[in-house]
């Protein structure tokens, strides 16, 4: 009889398997299933900074560490990982090699179909404590979660099934999160009423509206907290205030801009909102260690974009 162990092992196995064979390269893959990547690593970069949206994901071999809402976490092969909040993460990968690459893969979190899950699961949900604010959760993964990741991968050969087979997988991995020890960070972020979700709430209008002025009380009305309690939780539970957080988002996306859109540096600078650009210069180089255009002309030699 195969012990539960030996069946964990098996999933993360063939798991492991199949992307190698996925991913001859470094990389991060897009798929056929939408919001589905997988990721390669051959070699220890220095560290990398992007604003990730929610996701899940799995860590099939290697070790990575990041730094996500200010607090380090570390993350090896057989755990997963969830990100509940919109958020900066800086991060690196241990020691991967071409004989051994870092391989990794992951789901942007449907927050419309979690909030749908936890109004029909009906759990009893009590905002926390400050001190147990978090927006991260890292836990080994179960195997019910690895078997649904495993049939993703074996739908990715039959694309013609994608349209109808993945919204059910996606269902299904998404409620499997919620019961998993990852489910606590979700329902209280996506339980209407709470005050995590009323940060989540700034947060997603900070993201839809960041070129824009930002007023805290203005934002603390919208979202029927004091200013006081969502300047402190707002931090808690990102790292930032909803000022640096602003910053931050328009900072990286000026580097999307600049990286990916050919945009020159004062144009960037003046799409995301700022109005100075000695200012937008000193605060990108303060976040990313360098000028803008000596940044992005390092990024684009060493992704050859």
């Amino acid at each position: 009889m195969v012990t539960p162990l030996q069946k964990t092992a098996q999933l993360h196995e063939e798991i492991r398997h199949r992307l190698l064979n996925c991913l001859d390269r470094p990389c991060i893959q897009e798929t056929a299933i939408n919001d589905f990547l997988l990721a390669r690593r051959d070699d220890a970069a220095a560290s990398e900074s992007c604003f990730e949206r929610p996701l899940a994901g799995l860590v099939v071999q290697g070790t990575k560490h990041s730094v996500i809402g200010g607090r380090e976490y570390v993350y090896t092969e057989g755990q997963s990982i969830v990100s509940g909040i919109d958020v900066p993460i800086t991060s690196h990968v241990e020691n991967p090699s071409r004989e051994h690459p870092f391989l990794f893969l992951y789901i942007y979190l449907d927050r419309a179909l979690i909030a749908s899950l936890v109004e029909e699961m009906q759990p009893s949900v009590e905002d926390s404590p400050e001190e147990h604010i978090a927006g991260v959760s890292i836990a080994d993964t179960d195997p019910e979660i690895l078997e649904v990741f495993l049939r993703m991968l074996d739908l990715l050969e039959k694309p013609e099934q994608i349209s109808i087979r993945a919204p059910l997988m996606l269902r299904e991995l998404h409620y499997l999160l919620l019961v998993s020890p990852h489910g606590d960070i979700l329902r209280r972020l996506n339980t209407p009423g709470t005050r995590n979700n009323q940060v989540v709430q700034a947060v997603n209008w900070i993201r839809a509206n960041y070129r824009m002025p930002l007023r805290i009380d203005s934002l603390a009305q919208r979202v029927n907290m004091s200013t006081a309690n969502l300047h402190r939780r707002f931090k808690l539970l990102t790292g930032l205030s909803p000022l640096q957080y602003q910053k931050q988002l328009r900072l990286h996306e000026a580097r999307r801009l600049m990286l990916f859109e050919n945009e020159r540096v004062s144009d960037a600078a003046f799409t995301v909102g700022y109005e100075s650009i000695t200012q937008f210069n000193r605060e990108y180089k303060r976040i990313f260690g360098e000028p803008p255009l000596r940044d992005t002309n390092r990024r684009r030699a060493a992704s050859g974009v």
